[in-house]
């Protein structure tokens, strides 16, 4: 793990694309601003966790509870009050 020092408004490049800037310090927390590609996925780790989690647990639905979750999606669309 590379730990580098950084103060209020200093930038830490990724690559050529993706610039990291401290933009805030109060306290024990940091607020970060990231500049990225739109191509280039960004979360916290816990959201990032939560999609693999998510995605893993998918891929392993076989084909009749996939069908299932599709009819019951359907069902909760067609009952929606329309105004």
């Amino acid at each position: 793990m590379l730990v580098l020092s950084r103060t209020r408004d200093e930038t830490i490049m990724i690559g050529d694309d993706v610039e990291i800037t401290i933009v805030d310090i109060r306290g024990d927390k940091v607020r970060l601003g990231i500049n990225a590609p739109s191509s280039v996925p960004v979360h916290r780790k816990e959201v990032y966790d939560a999609i693999k989690r998510e995605n893993a647990q998918a891929s392993q639905m076989d084909p009749g509870e996939v069908a299932q979750v599709m009819d019951t999606s359907k069902q909760q669309r067609g009952s929606r009050k329309k105004y």
